[in-house]
């Protein structure tokens, strides 16, 4: 009872209401929220601090920012939500006042891009069938899955389409640019359920066993290690868990190690299949997708735990 009645005066502050209401519909950072409620810094950061020791938000740190948004066990806090009016003045501003930061945060990590000359959209930069490539990835995973972890998630296209299949989605990417363009793209459609952040894919700080399907999606051909990328994918799978990772088929396309920066012409099924067994996956199907270059769609289980037998 003493969680509850903690949760319910975090809540129970119009400022905090304010925050959560924001903070349900997508990852804020502080000075987000300074800019959309027009509260000074250390006022905001208490109510958060407050919230987050509530269980209502959670705190993600990413560089020299920490982004916050609601957990998707915050029962309570989407069930006070529920109850807030939507055409409450203030709140509606608060709304348009994200919308507005959103768009200019999308508009800022594009133009980046283009100031050094990134073009992040790889699948239509190499000319390879995209809609061939996400229909043979959508077809090999569950109908439902309970979380799920996008390795490399890039701007948030890939769980945006699984989004109606998850009951929690989690995308993880080394580049800030493409996570203010995933948080953009996610918050616009209302996925609360799904959430981005910056991360390692060598050191996940993430614990092991902790979701039911992994992707890595046109991730390996830039790895230093493939081997060790695979390993921590495997090690946060659950036993019984579906791996599936699509990358490019060995090609002879030399150029693209330098003009692209890929550290890897492709890989062949003898490779995948060695660095999953190493990681305690069973590789149980593959399939190609044709195009300028070859694409290849592996899918693998998490062996089970062995089962302990004892003897007298």
């Amino acid at each position: 009872m003493d969680h509850l009645l903690a949760q319910l005066r975090a809540a129970a502050e119009p400022t905090r209401l304010r925050l959560l209401a924001l903070c349900a519909r997508g990852a804020w950072c502080v000075s987000d929220l300074v800019a959309i409620l027009g509260q000074s810094q250390p006022r905001l950061s208490r109510h958060l601090r407050l919230l987050v020791e509530a269980g209502l938000l959670v705190r993600t740190p990413e560089g020299a920012n920490a982004w916050f948004q609601v957990p998707g066990d915050a029962d309570l806090a989407r069930q006070i939500l529920a109850r807030l009016p939507e055409d409450d003045p203030l709140l509606a501003a608060d709304r348009r006042a994200a919308a507005r930061l959103a768009a200019e945060r999308a508009r800022a990590a594009s133009e980046s891009f283009r100031r050094h000359g990134a073009d992040w959209d790889e699948m239509r930069a190499l000319g390879l069938d995209g809609a061939g490539i996400e229909a043979a990835l959508l077809a090999a995973l569950p109908q439902r899955i309970g979380r799920l972890l996008d390795i490399g998630c890039g701007t948030g296209g890939l769980l945006e389409r699984l989004a109606p299949r998850l009951e929690e989605g989690l995308g993880v990417d080394a580049s800030r640019e493409m996570l203010a363009l995933a948080r953009t793209r996610l918050a616009e459609r209302g996925l609360s359920h799904v959430s981005v952040r910056q991360a390692d894919m060598y050191r996940l700080a993430l614990p092991d066993a902790a979701f039911d399907a992994v992707t890595l999606q046109m991730v390996l051909h830039y790895a230093e290690d493939p081997a060790a990328a695979l390993a921590e994918a495997c090690r946060v799978l659950r036993p019984g868990g579906v791996l599936a990772i699509v990358d490019l088929a060995p090609h002879q396309r030399a150029e693209l190690l330098g003009a692209h920066a890929h550290r890897w012409p492709g890989f062949d099924d003898a490779a995948i299949a060695g660095w999953l067994g190493a990681a305690g996956c069973v590789p149980s199907r593959s399939a190609t997708v044709p195009g300028a270059l070859d694409v290849r769609l592996w899918v693998a289980e998490r062996k089970p735990r062995p089962v302990s037998v004892l003897t007298f």
